[in-house]
């Protein structure tokens, strides 16, 4: 029992009579249990967080907590099953024997990281959800048990020990994410698009201006009837046109200058727009003055969150007028400032690096430091050095950034020749990065081969490169991924602790829980958008910036490192 005589751990599961609640004492032991009707299930649960305050136990947070939400329900702590399963059974700082390793039933969990697909770091787009792990009592209360296993057990049980609070935090994050929703403005969001796609014909079609594009495409190539939205024709008409490009990414294009070139990526910013969040988008996707996108925590290998729906992580700057906030209350947004490279020095040590932060624009720092001519390099030049880029202006610059700065620059070089070698590296909490798939072994083992040509070596060297980049940045960026969930739980507990205002001051489109109170709706990897009452505007954005500092010394106790944010009190989210 927790110093309140309450459980300190409340695991639910599912019984054919609705809900079985297990009470669980500090150990982990069990107490009592209790059978619930799931039409009393908020109300039980609204009484126990209101006297036990306990960590609630569950297989998959959106399919528990979501219902609660809806009746108004908030709960402070979790441990997500499923979420830390994902962790623990791929974690190099769990012993290879524990048994959460073994637990096939828990590893349908989604994301991206099934045998055979390429490890993904900078996975934006949507991803599907997966079939889930089981929802009853006894499946829930024995992987708790493995879980705990393997933490103690693990090379640094503190260290891990928060990585699984903080992921089940985000868990709860995404679904409040979801519940409260984005203030938007449907009707500047319908401004925007007929501002920049033209107006829509009353019989259907494309609209004006995305019309003239393609027609201006059309008349350069001397092709009245290309269809400009499949590669392979637009291709051949390319081609014909002698514009001899191999696909028609934006880049390739823009070196060929040729009548139809400007046009076309004119056609195709206006067609991404149209696609992604045209108007079809936002009938979908915003009811009621709200845009509630389905995030998924730990959806990329890194930890970084993904999305199921919406297209959360991808806003687009020329649509973030439309979001605003309701009348009486106010948004206050913050951008981290150079997330990863702060990161970086924190996990490598690099106080030189560090220094060039403190307090200022690090790439500024950079170069007030003498060890590159102006912001611009600097900014290549470790970006560069983060993601593994060997050639061009990165490849020049690289060298002076491992004079300046050398335990950063070692350590992201050997997270590199562990995944060249086929190895697995960690964040700084522990979360590992996969290990190569069996098609990458083959390549790298037929190359070593005494019949080897020269193309299979060529080709294994190249695929070893690849996962080098891939290992290099993970650790930076898992980190990175770790220290914003850091940042988002204190966040939220910060809010939670304002007083709410209710009346005509309330916002009831943010739903029961939200209406009164400050809270998140928006995150996007090194952004936050809290919307907040107007009365609470400036403490919520102070709360901001001691959430930032707290996350930094959760993780790094009193390594010299600041985090930099950029914090607005505004109507509206628009960028200059």
């Amino acid at each position: 029992m927790d110093d309140a005589g309450g459980p300190g751990w409340v695991v639910l599961g599912r019984s054919r009579a609705g809900v079985v609640a297990a009470m669980l004492d500090a150990s982990g032991a069990e107490v009592s249990r209790e059978s619930i009707a799931d039409q009393g299930l908020a109300g039980w649960v609204a009484h126990a967080e209101s006297a036990w305050g306990p960590r609630w136990v569950w297989h998959d947070t959106p399919q528990w907590y979501a219902p609660l939400l809806a009746d108004g329900v908030r709960v402070a702590r979790c441990h997500d099953l499923r979420l830390s399963h994902a962790i623990l059974a791929s974690s190099a700082a769990v012993p290879a024997d524990a048994a959460v390793r073994g637990a096939s039933a828990w590893d349908a969990s989604g994301g991206p990281r099934g045998e055979g697909r390429a490890p993904a770091l900078f996975e934006l787009e949507d991803v599907p959800a997966s079939a889930g792990p089981p929802a009853n009592l006894e499946a829930a209360l024995e992987e708790l048990q493995r879980q705990q296993v393997a933490i103690a057990a693990s090379a640094d049980p503190g260290r891990m020990r928060l990585l699984v609070a903080a992921e089940s935090a985000g868990a709860l994050i995404a679904a409040e994410l979801h519940a409260a929703g984005l203030p938007w403005d449907a009707a500047e969001h319908d401004r925007i698009l007929t501002d920049v796609l033209g107006e829509r014909p009353p019989g259907g079609g494309p609209p004006a201006k995305l019309a003239a594009a393609a027609a201006r495409v059309r008349e350069s190539l001397g092709d009245p009837a290309v269809s400009l939205d499949s590669q392979p024709k637009l291709l051949r008409a390319l081609h014909r046109a002698g514009v001899l490009v191999e696909s028609t990414s934006r880049w390739e294009l823009a070196r060929h200058r040729h009548p139809a070139v400007p046009p076309l990526l004119e056609y195709k910013k206006l067609a991404r727009l149209q696609s992604a969040n045209g108007w079809s988008w936002l009938e979908e996707w915003v009811a009621g003055g709200r845009f509630r996108p389905v995030y998924v925590p730990g959806g990329v290998v890194t930890g970084r969150w993904a999305s199921s729906g919406g297209g959360a992580l991808q806003l687009p700057r020329q649509l973030r007028a439309a979001v605003r906030a309701d009348p009486g209350w106010r948004l206050v947004v913050a951008d981290v400032a150079q997330l990863e490279p702060r990161v970086l020095a924190a996990i490598s040590g690099d106080l030189s690096l560090a220094e060039a932060a403190r307090g200022r624009d690090l790439y500024a720092g950079i170069v007030d430091g003498g060890v590159l001519a102006d912001r611009s390099e600097a900014k290549v030049a470790l970006l560069g050095a983060m993601y593994g880029a060997t050639s061009g202006d990165s490849g020049r610059l690289v060298p002076r950034l491992r004079r300046a700065f050398p335990r950063a620059m070692a350590l992201v070089d050997e997270a590199a020749r562990v995944g060249e070698d086929g190895g697995t590296v960690s964040t700084w909490l522990g979360r590992s990065s996969p290990p190569p798939t069996q098609a990458w072994r083959d390549l790298q083992s037929r190359a070593t081969g005494a019949d080897a040509s020269d193309a299979d070596e060529s080709r294994a060297r190249r695929h070893a490169r690849d996962r080098g980049r891939f290992t290099r940045n993970f650790v930076v960026q898992g980190t990175a991924a770790e220290w914003a969930l850091a940042w988002l739980a204190d966040l939220r507990i910060r809010l939670a602790a304002m007083s709410p205002v209710d009346g005509a001051d309330a916002a009831p489109r943010s739903g029961p829980v939200f209406q009164g109170r400050p809270h998140l709706a928006l995150f996007l990897h090194d952004e936050v958008i809290v919307h907040t009452p107007a009365v609470h505007a400036d403490a919520a954005a102070r709360a901001v910036q001691e959430a930032a500092d707290a996350a930094g010394r959760l993780l790094f106790g009193t390594f010299p490192i600041d985090f930099r944010l950029d914090v607005r009190i505004t109507d509206t989210a628009a960028k200059d």
